[in-house]
């Protein structure tokens, strides 16, 4: 009888769990979302306040820093039919060291693969680096193939609240900007022109000195 009652209490449990499971699945990802919109906007108040943002720099791999975020970024694509590439600089061999703020930096990126994701239903979010060591630089390249970068606001694109989309209020490019910039390097962006379909963003930063 005692099992018996145990059994009948599980199974009258269990659409309740099947009810609450995808209910705590909204709660996170709202959760997330107000966190992070918290953390872009805690940053804008830096940002002009101080007109730079702090940054705790280190020497590091940005391979290593790529390959997570884009692990990272790949749960969030839900259901679209969308994969990630990454090229890493023609020469497999070299390790490319940058002296950089870590978590910035992962920032950013994050930022770039996250309106790719937003951006796009389906095709391949290709992530590329390539360096000039004339120029003492790397650039790291978010290339996808969504519906582009609406003409309206490719002039301030990197400018406050500069969006048309509904899932986000224009801030992660402004802030990208500012983290790229307080490194010493630049960001930009185009619509691709060759495939007709996505757009690609694009950033520069100074290697370390153990590069040269």
């Amino acid at each position: 009888p005692t099992q018996s009652k145990s059994i009948h209490r599980s199974s009258s449990l269990s659409p309740s769990i099947e009810k609450i499971v995808p209910m705590l699945d909204v709660i996170n990802r709202n959760a997330k979302r107000l966190e992070k919109l918290t953390n872009n906007l805690l940053d804008v108040t830096r940002i002009e306040n101080n007109k730079h943002l702090e940054l705790s720099k280190e020497v590091f791999a940005i391979d290593s820093v790529i390959r997570d975020c884009i692990i990272d970024a790949s749960q969030h694509i839900g259901n679209k039919n969308l994969k990630f590439s990454y090229m890493p600089a023609d020469d497999n061999q070299q390790v490319i060291i940058i002296k950089a703020d870590r978590t910035r930096i992962a920032q950013v990126l994050m930022n770039l693969l996250d309106n790719s994701i937003n951006s796009s239903q389906d095709g391949i979010i290709a992530v590329t680096t390539t360096v000039d060591l004339d120029a003492n630089s790397i650039t790291l390249s978010v290339k996808d193939a969504g519906y582009g970068i609406n003409p309206d606001i490719m002039p301030r694109l990197f400018s406050k609240f500069a969006t048309k989309s509904d899932k986000g209020i224009g801030l992660g490019l402004y802030i990208s900007k500012s983290i790229i910039e307080a490194h010493g390097g630049r960001i930009w962006a185009e619509n691709n022109v060759h495939c007709k379909r996505g757009a690609t963003f694009t950033f520069s930063l100074p290697l370390s000195e153990q590069q040269q």
